[in-house]
């Protein structure tokens, strides 16, 4: 099947509204093995919305759209759709009666213009809505089918969920699978090297850009719910060959959960040290339920007096090798070690902008310590994230890199891109990179 996806209100055109309708709607027909064709967005306008639906339909199965389904003037994609599928609309007072209750709850009183909410197809059917006044409709002739959902994301998410999705997967006649591989790492970088992974018509497989990684969404299509997972599982296993420790987890919020895990099965407890990450490590971890298990202790030492007072980190280290350096970043890490008692910790500084930058050391320049407790030993790495700009942005890749390496530690992989440092009578100079 293929389809387009149609959003209407000026309010898009202008920017006023990000769209996020059309990325929910793009991956869940893409989950549904519905190929997508085109998305568009169009202004409240009759005839460019009459034009754009004739359009459609003549080269599409299925025409989703979101929006123009409110009591103004403007909203006309019910009446716009309705002529161009033959079916003319009709008052339902099932739906006008939900609609007084609905004003009455809020101690309103609804305009005559509320009373084309409650026109419905005469041939094709309504869609209640159960999280507003707008009720939405299914047209369906000369082999294409239209579903109007409302425009507030809440409302769209819900009636797509409860009234649309069931009756396209069951028009599929198969079952769909889907799983969602997390890899750290860009899109490009990562898709040129599983580009042949992204060939295959059944699984598909499908790559979105997130800040620091990447989601590689996998979907099967099968007789049995089993066959589809199983094909699934086979087609991220090719995946995970090729891209190594950094493809993390599967069907996991984040990072931070595979992280919180990781500790809990191997009996671990973590704590942190962070200065230009501001605490943003141990916000994430402890976002995770249970991560009280294996987290207890969290040092946000944003001053020099702080990371001498709470790490005890020497003042003379930090006067000889500045704050952002690796000196700093592992005494900061085994001082975690040492004043938490956890078996592993990470040490963080680094200048996360916009200004700040020092000679050899711009923006976004970024010293990462792990330490660990079990060996004695501890890796530096030195990260540099002047390119994203965005003081939110390095921070919040200076984060994940401190997440990873908690987990690479956790689960005893190679730490890459890292300077092993056998143990804390490290000669600082040696960790000056």
């Amino acid at each position: 099947m293929t389809a387009e996806i149609i959003c209407v209100g000026t309010e898009l055109l202008l920017g006023d509204i990000v769209n996020t309708n059309a990325q929910f709607l793009s991956r869940e027909l893409a989950e549904l093995g519905i190929s997508v064709l085109h998305q568009h967005v169009i202004g409240d306008n009759p005839d460019r919305l009459r034009e754009l639906v004739s359009q459609a339909k003549s080269r599409s199965e299925l025409l989703v759209f979101s929006g123009g389904l409110g009591p103004t003037q403007d909203d006309l994609t019910k009446e716009t759709v309705a002529r161009a599928f033959g079916d003319p609309l009709r008052f339902d007072e099932e739906e006008w009666q939900k609609i007084l209750t609905f004003f009455a709850r809020t101690n309103r009183t609804p305009t005559p213009n509320n009373r084309k909410q409650a026109m419905v197809p005469t041939h094709g059917r309504k869609l209640p809505n159960a999280h507003g006044t707008a009720p939405g409709a299914w047209f369906e002739a000369d082999g294409c089918i239209a579903v109007l959902m409302p425009g507030v994301p809440r409302e769209m998410k819900a009636m797509w969920a409860e009234q649309i999705r069931p009756v396209l997967l069951e028009r599929q006649n198969c079952t769909i699978h889907s799983k969602t591989l997390r890899v750290l790492g860009g899109e490009s970088s990562i898709a040129s090297k599983v580009a042949g992974l992204f060939e295959s018509d059944n699984p598909t497989a499908a790559i979105y850009c997130k800040t620091g990684e990447s989601e590689i969404r996998v979907t099967a299509r099968a007789a049995t719910e089993a066959e589809a997972e199983a094909a699934c599982d086979a087609r991220i296993q090719q995946f995970r060959r090729i891209l190594g420790p950094n493809a993390y987890d599967v069907d996991v919020p984040g990072l931070e959960y595979t992280v919180v895990h990781a500790l809990q099965a191997k009996g671990l407890h973590a704590a942190t040290a962070e200065s230009c990450t501001g605490g943003l490590v141990a916000q994430m971890l402890t976002n995770v339920p249970g991560s009280s298990e294996v987290f207890s202790y969290g040092f946000v030492t944003y001053a020099e007096e702080a990371k001498s007072r709470l790490l005890g980190v020497d003042p003379a280290l930090m006067e000889r090798y500045n704050v952002v350096s690796g000196p700093v970043a592992v005494a900061m890490a085994y001082g975690a070690l040492h004043a938490s008692g956890a078996d592993l910790a990470v040490g963080i500084t680094g200048i996360a902008g916009p200004g700040g930058a020092l000679p050899g050391k711009p923006v976004g320049t970024v010293y990462l310590a792990g330490a660990d407790a079990r060996s004695g030993k501890a890796w530096l790495q030195r990260l540099t994230l002047g390119g994203y700009r965005e003081r939110s942005i390095i921070r919040t890749r200076a984060a994940l890199y401190a997440l990873d390496l908690l987990r690479r530690m956790a689960l005893d992989l190679p730490v890459e891109e890292a300077l092993a440092v056998p143990g804390p009578d490290t000669p600082p100079q040696t960790l000056a990179i």
